[in-house]
């Protein structure tokens, strides 16, 4: 049986030219980049090399702005710690109800330490109100952290306007955005676009590239300290030995990244709307998570009214399909997701969740599969639950 995976926002399979790209560094040039002899020459040249595509692929950044992590989670939490120990005179901070945990439980933290946070609610569709935001910002505000793209329904924030009203209101107001879903899916720019952000985020293994990689772009001038502290690795901004063909490999996918993103926004598009919309006419009583707001083209978030979304997973994966209920980072609570409860999505489907993502590896013949089982499942899984009334094939409440 064939394994359709849909389950991209989690996860994605590493690109055959990155692997490509990684294996000498695994095999003949394993030597420590930062040691002097001659023969660790061609890794810390690696690394050089990496950095400098990575800021071509963000816009022409220049590459000293580019740092290499471990992770997503490394960067984000690298952005927030570091902004705010380098400014220890401002304790406001602005984000939203629906970041991702590497960005919203450091924000709880920094409350617990003293901090003032504001975390900005989100309409039904999953997107902020502007006048919120506006009435947020004050002239002593540390930081904004606000995510370029949701990882749960796809849906996209204006981070460039948003960036450039937190600067009219203060040029010292530091602008973070997590870009971890963004990357390949939208054209991300920080020379023009997205000029008046100072900080980015992103991982490795959303783009194709392996897990255990992430990088951090920090705009020159920004103030900011480091967070990983021991050697002098990346110049002194992140300690511990450069993990080389991983940095290689992130590198590659950044590149292939960028000449896929007109394939995300049509073909991908294509499968991910073709997909909803058969959905929405075999199935009742389920509702497009952020279907009225600017998504990702890759991404399908469905609130399915009367059942647990736990259910659903089993089943789809007994069939060979691999999809998701939510955050992989948060998918071991029983707790409904904060994002869908932030949004109001209704006590009757916000535990039937289903993330479906796609990627530029997904095909025709995969969607037609999902069209096939899943309403089936969700018909068998209805007939035993007690909030659908099976007769007339609604909801009992």
């Amino acid at each position: 049986m064939k394994v359709v995976y849909a389950d991209n926002n989690a996860t994605t399979a590493i690109a055959p030219e990155v692997v490509e790209a990684m294996q000498p560094y695994f095999t003949s040039e394993y030597f420590n980049p930062s040691s002097m002899y001659e023969a660790a020459r061609s890794p810390a040249k690696a690394i050089e090399k990496a950095r400098e595509i990575v800021a071509r692929c963000l816009g022409g950044v220049a590459p000293e702005e580019v740092l290499f992590t471990g992770s997503a989670t490394e960067s984000n939490n690298t952005a927030l710690f570091g902004t705010v120990q380098a400014n220890p005179q401002r304790r406001h901070i602005i984000s939203t109800s629906v970041e991702h945990p590497s960005v919203l439980e450091v924000c709880r933290e920094l409350e617990r330490r003293g901090h003032e946070v504001t975390f900005l609610p989100v309409d039904r569709q999953g997107n902020l109100l502007l006048d919120d935001y506006i009435h947020a910002l004050r002239r002593d505000t540390l930081m904004v952290s606000i995510m370029l793209a949701n990882n749960e329904t796809g849906v996209i924030y204006p981070v460039a306007e948003l960036a450039r009203i937190a600067k009219e209101t203060s040029p010292d107001i530091v602008i973070h955005t997590d870009a971890t879903q963004a990357i390949g899916k939208l054209a991300v720019d920080l020379k023009k676009t997205l000029r008046q952000v100072d900080l980015l985020s992103f991982s490795g293994h959303k783009i194709h590239a392996p897990k255990g990689v992430g990088a951090l772009f920090v705009r020159r001038g920004t103030r900011w300290r480091p967070f990983m502290i021991g050697g002098h690795q990346e110049k002194g901004r992140r300690a511990g030995t450069e993990n080389v063909p991983y940095i290689v490999g992130l590198a590659r996918a950044c590149e292939l990244a960028v000449d896929t993103v007109q394939d995300e926004q049509t073909r991908v598009r294509a499968m991910r709307d073709r997909l909803q919309q058969a959905l929405e006419e075999r199935v009742a009583a389920i509702e497009v998570n952020g279907k009225e707001a600017d998504r990702l083209p890759n991404t399908l978030n469905l609130a399915i009214h009367g059942i647990e979304g736990e259910a659903i997973l089993y089943e789809l994966s007994r069939s060979g399909i691999c999809a998701s209920s939510g955050s992989a980072c948060t998918s071991g609570s029983l707790d409904p997701s904060h994002v869908l409860k932030a949004m109001q999505v209704p006590f009757t489907a916000i535990h039937g969740s289903l993330r479906i993502s796609l990627s530029r590896y997904n095909d025709d013949e995969d969607v037609d599969r999902i069209i096939e089982v899943l309403p089936e499942i969700i018909a068998s899984l209805r007939k035993i639950s007690p909030y659908w009334d099976n007769e007339r094939n609604i909801l009992k409440i």
